[in-house]
């Protein structure tokens, strides 16, 4: 390779390798947001779970799911499953080439495409555990972690990414509403609905407040995903040259600006009050819901999909109390609800000069409902494909494993049941130098009934 194809492979991958950095980034986001949303009992767990979860993720995706996700023709039933090119060899630029590109020249080196893709896989990933914070065994996360990164995530990101059949139809997701977000939050659904409610949360019908234990680093957490999806909607233009990332990079922070003033908006309305937490998810709620669209779209709609996609959240949060589905983080509406809204967006709002060939123009922008129906048909397949296969294997792992602790176990919690230690042990055990607290004993007192642990 010589010339400017050798210089655009190097500039391209510069570009991708720091947009992968920064998606890596967001694990320490997600970690800030659930450990702030948690209580204090279970933060040493969370984490955890968050270096499980990017460590099974990264050999997993390596093995497997890239290969499922890229390798092979999409003809016939390449269409809908991948395969060839598991355990990748990433020195042997050849055989990579014909794997994934088909024998063409690489726009991007193996290494750098690769890490790219599995920090997207890893956020998926990460999203699952957020809708079971509190209750969840970590050996049940676990063996659902491999499957959803060697098959689930796989399956559907094939579709699209893979050049599969919803990419034949045209649909559309940029970076990942539906395929990684709606996925996710979808997987994490058919989660919380096995597990059940944390203990305490519902009482004579009525949703208890079980509040996280630390605002202030639930909204560091958020701050850090923002910045992180500079690379995640940024860095799927998959490089530097005759793209126009800045498009994007603005749509993606008007939108999420929109989305915590959405928020703001709706919390006043229906709650009453100018709720930290809910205006904190307004902006997940307008980066996800803008993270299909943002580079199909102008400004002007980024705004507006990112208000709605804000404004959501705190309607589907009362909404979820009221069925009795404890989602502790918000990661249904934030990332499941936003993430519909924003890929039925491009149906309304793409305009043509920006959309790829094979694809319409949005209904409000002067086209018709033929992007919208594919958008949508293309929404329910995936929903319903990660729900059904995340229930089979949640199911399979509660019958077998157990997918919860126990009572005494929750309400003592996960840091020490789990663990063995505590993620503060200052505020739980008498460490030598340590000011006194007199609350050590306040997660080892025997269990009397359900409400004990509504602290």
């Amino acid at each position: 390779m010589e010339g400017d194809a050798a210089v655009a492979l190097a500039v391209n991958s510069v570009f991708i390798f720091v947009a992968a950095v920064l998606v890596l980034f967001m694990q320490a986001g997600f970690a800030m947001l659930e450990v702030g949303f948690s209580r204090m009992k279970n933060a040493g767990a969370v984490m955890a779970k968050i270096f499980l979860n990017l460590s099974i993720a990264a050999v997993v995706f390596w093995a497997f799911g890239y290969g499922l996700i890229y390798g092979g023709d999409t003809t016939d039933f390449g269409a809908f499953f991948g395969g060839g090119g598991f355990f990748i060899d990433f020195s042997n630029t050849d055989e990579f080439a014909a794997d994934f590109y088909g024998g063409e020249a690489l726009s991007l080196l193996p290494g750098v495409d690769w890490f790219f893709q599995l920090a997207f896989c890893a956020v998926s990933l990460a999203i699952v555990f957020g809708t079971m914070l509190d209750r969840m065994k970590l050996a049940g996360y676990a063996i659902f972690a491999v499957i959803f990164v060697a098959l689930i995530y796989p399956t559907v990101a094939r579709w699209t990414w893979g050049g599969g059949w919803l990419a034949e139809d045209g649909f559309l997701d940029f970076a990942g509403s539906s395929i990684v977000h709606l996925a996710g939050a979808t997987a994490g659904l058919a989660g919380t609905l096995l597990i059940g409610p944390r203990i305490g949360k519902f009482k004579d019908g009525k949703a208890v407040p079980i509040p996280g234990h630390s605002m202030p680093l639930a909204l560091l957490g958020i701050i850090i995903l923002w910045v992180g999806w500079m690379g995640f909607n940024g860095g799927s233009t998959l490089g530097a040259i005759d793209t126009d990332f800045g498009l994007v990079a603005a749509n993606t922070n008007l939108a999420a600006g929109a989305g915590v003033l959405g928020a703001a908006l709706m919390s006043l309305w229906v709650m009453k009050t100018l709720d930290v937490s809910q205006i904190g998810n307004g902006a997940i709620g307008g980066l996800v819901a803008i993270t299909a669209p943002c580079a199909f779209v102008e400004p002007g709609a980024a705004v507006v999909i990112g208000l709605i996609g804000g404004g959501l959240v705190p309607p589907i949060v009362l909404l979820l109390d009221r069925v009795k589905i404890d989602d502790p983080l918000g990661a249904i509406p934030a990332h499941g609800v936003a993430g519909i809204w924003g890929t039925l967006a491009i149906g309304l709002f793409a305009t043509g000069k920006l959309v790829p060939e094979g694809s319409a123009e949005g209904l409000l922008v002067g086209g018709d409902a033929e992007q919208l129906w594919v958008q949508t048909y293309g929404v329910l397949l995936t929903f319903a494909v990660v729900f059904v296969a995340a229930l089979i294997v949640f199911g399979a792992i509660k019958y077998t494993i157990g997918l919860r602790v126990s009572e005494v176990e929750e309400l003592r919690g996960l840091d020490i049941t789990q663990h063995g230690m505590f993620g503060y042990p200052e505020r739980f055990i008498e460490v030598p130098g340590a000011e006194p607290n007199g609350t050590a004993e306040t997660q080892f007192t025997p269990v009397s009934s359900p409400s004990s642990s509504n602290t």
